[in-house]
C-alpha cells in the first residue's frame, strides 16, 4: 500500500565549495602545485600572477574571523541576477589573493629528474635480444607481463597456460613456459622470475657459485633443504643436520644476508619521489617562526579580460540576449575561480595555524630536538587549540612534512599517545619507545632480550607497562622478537 506522509529532517550536507577546500587541504605540496596547474588550464577566468607567492606569518591569521567557514552561507550564483561588480579587479580582497614573499627575488627552481628506463622496459629489452621471433618471443614476452613489480612470478603456470588460450588463442604446454621461464631466470637482475623467496635465493647463489666456495655451497644447502629452520633462526637445528660448526655457518650465512629478497625493487627505475617539506620551522634567538613553503601559495587573480567583459553587459544593461548568454557563461568561469582562489586562501590559514600550534605545543622538542622531550598530543588537543574540527587536523597531519635544524619530520611524528610513569607525570609513548631501541640496540644478540626483560627494563626505570604494551610498541618499531634479532 503506497501512501505520502510529509516529515521534517535536519541534514548537514558539504557545499561544492566546502568538499574542494577538503580536497585541496589534505594534498601534499607537489599534489597541490598540480592541481593548481590542472585549474588554470580548465579555467580561462583564473589566471596566475608573475611571481610565486610565500612566506605566510603567523600574525596574518590571528583574526578568528578569516577562519569562518564562508561557505555554509547560501550562495547566490545560482541566481540569474547578479552584481557585476563583485567580479572587477578593483577590489583585491575578492579578484586575487597574495601574499608577502618572504623568500625574495630568488628564482625557485624545480629538482631535475633525469629519465630513467622502467622495470618491464629493462626486461623486455632482455627477452628480445634472447629469443626470436615467434611463439617463444610472445610467451616469453606474456610470462615477463606477469611478472611483478618485485621481481615475482606469482601467477601459476597453469592458469597463464589458460590465459594463453583463452585470451590470445595460443595453445601451450607448462613444461614449454617452464622451459621459457628458466631463461628468464637467467635475465638481470639475478633471481628474476622466482615465484617464492627460496627460489629467488637460490636463483642469485646459482649466479654466484662458480664452484669451490664452500661458503656458497652451504648456503644453497640450508636455503634448498633446511629453509624452515633458517627462517625461524633455529641455527641448532640446521649445525645437526649438516654437522657443520659455528664458523661454517656464520660463513654461509654472511653470503645469504648478501641476497636481495626483492630483485624488482633493486631494478625499478621508477622516477624517485622527493620529500618536499610543507612547512619550516626557523629557530631565530629563541623565537620560533613557522614559515609555509612558497609553493603551497601562489598568487591567483581572476581574468581581467573576463572583467572587462562583463563591465561591457553592466554598460548594455543586459539588452543584447546574444551578450547575456555569453555573459553567463563567463560567470560560471568567474565563480569557479573566485571559489578555487577563496579554498587556496583557506587552505594556507588552516595550515599555518595547525603547524603554528603543534609548534607551541611542542616548543621544546622544536628548540632542543630531544625526542623524549616531545609531548602526549592527539588530534582533538590542536582541534580544541585553534576551534577546528578534528577531521581537519587530521587531513593537515596527513603526508605533510616540516623541515627543522634537526631533520625533516612528518606532522604525525608529532602526535602520541600519553603515559603515566611512576611519579604520576604524563610523557609521551615515543620517550617509552626510544627506551626500547636504544636498548634493543644495546642488546647482546647472541642473547636478546625477551618483552618480558624489556618490561623489566621498563618498570626499573619508572614505567609500569604490561608485556603485551612492550610487543606492540616494539611491532611500531618494526623490530621483530627476541629469537628473529638472534645472531651467531
Amino acid at each position: 500500500m503506497l501512501k505520502q506522509t510529509l516529515s521534517q529532517k535536519l541534514l548537514q550536507k558539504l557545499s561544492p565549495q566546502q568538499i574542494q577546500f577538503i580536497k585541496l587541504l589534505q594534498m601534499t605540496t607537489a599534489d597541490f602545485e598540480e592541481r593548481v596547474e590542472q585549474e588554470l588550464l580548465d579555467n580561462p577566468a583564473l589566471e596566475k600572477g608573475d611571481e610565486a607567492g610565500l612566506e605566510v606569518r603567523k600574525d596574518e591569521f590571528n583574526n578568528e574571523e578569516s577562519m569562518n567557514d564562508d561557505y555554509n552561507s547560501e550562495d547566490s550564483y545560482e541566481s540569474d541576477e547578479f552584481d557585476v561588480s563583485e567580479f572587477l579587479t578593483g577590489d583585491d580582497n575578492n579578484a586575487s589573493f597574495k601574499m608577502t614573499d618572504d623568500y625574495g627575488d630568488e628564482e625557485q627552481k624545480e629538482m631535475p629528474i633525469a629519465y630513467q628506463q622502467s622495470f618491464y622496459d629493462f626486461l623486455v629489452d632482455q627477452v628480445h635480444a634472447n629469443f626470436e621471433e615467434g611463439d617463444d618471443l610472445q610467451l616469453a614476452m606474456h610470462l615477463v607481463g606477469n611478472i611483478e613489480e618485485d621481481g615475482y612470478l606469482r601467477r601459476e603456470l597453469p592458469a597463464i597456460v589458460n590465459d594463453l588460450a583463452f585470451t590470445e588463442n595460443i595453445s601451450t604446454s607448462e613444461e614449454h613456459l617452464e622451459r621459457i621461464l628458466t631463461k628468464i631466470q637467467n635475465f638481470d637482475p639475478p633471481g628474476i622470475g622466482a615465484r617464492n623467496l627460496q627460489e629467488c635465493l637460490l636463483l642469485q647463489l646459482y649466479k654466484k657459485d662458480y664452484g669451490g666456495n664452500r661458503a656458497l655451497d652451504l648456503a644453497e644447502r640450508i636455503i634448498a633443504d633446511h629453509m624452515d629452520a633458517f627462517v625461524k633462526k633455529h641455527y641448532d637445528k640446521i649445525k645437526s643436520a649438516l654437522k657443520i660448526n659455528d664458523n661454517d655457518l656464520k660463513l654461509a650465512l654472511n653470503e645469504i644476508t648478501k641476497l636481495n629478497p626483492k630483485p624488482g625493487q633493486s631494478q625499478s627505475q621508477s622516477v624517485s619521489q622527493y620529500i618536499i617539506p610543507d612547512f619550516t620551522v626557523v629557530n631565530e634567538e629563541g623565537d620560533l617562526r613557522v614559515i609555509l613553503n612558497s609553493r603551497n601559495a601562489p598568487e591567483l587573480k581572476l581574468s581581467q579580460s573576463y572583467s572587462e567583459t562583463l563591465q561591457a553587459y553592466d554598460k548594455d544593461n543586459g539588452k543584447d540576449k546574444n551578450l547575456k548568454d555569453a555573459v553567463q557563461y563567463i560567470k560560471q568561469k568567474l565563480d569557479g575561480a573566485k571559489w578555487f582562489i577563496d579554498s587556496v586562501k583557506q587552505r594556507q590559514q588552516t595550515l599555518q595555524m595547525t603547524m603554528t600550534a603543534i609548534v607551541e605545543a611542542q616548543r621544546e622538542f622544536f628548540t632542543y630536538g630531544d625526542e623524549t622531550s616531545l609531548k602526549p598530543m592527539i588530534l582533538k588537543d590542536i582541534a580544541d587549540k585553534i576551534q577546528m574540527d578534528i577531521s581537519t587536523i587530521s587531513r593537515v597531519a596527513n603526508s605533510k612534512y616540516v623541515q627543522t635544524d634537526f631533520g625533516i619530520f612528518p606532522l604525525k611524528y608529532f602526535f602520541s599517545e600519553g603515559i603515566v610513569n611512576e611519579s604520576g607525570e604524563e610523557v609521551s609513548n615515543r620517550e617509552v619507545k626510544k627506551i626500547l631501541s636504544d636498548a634493543i640496540a644495546g642488546e647482546s644478540k647472541k642473547k636478546p632480550l625477551t618483552d618480558e626483560a624489556l618490561m623489566d627494563l621498563l618498570k626499573d626505570k619508572g614505567y609500569n607497562i604490561a608485556r603485551r604494551t612492550v610487543a606492540k610498541y616494539r611491532e611500531q618499531l618494526n623490530i621483530p622478537v627476541a629469537r628473529l634479532r638472534k645472531e651467531l
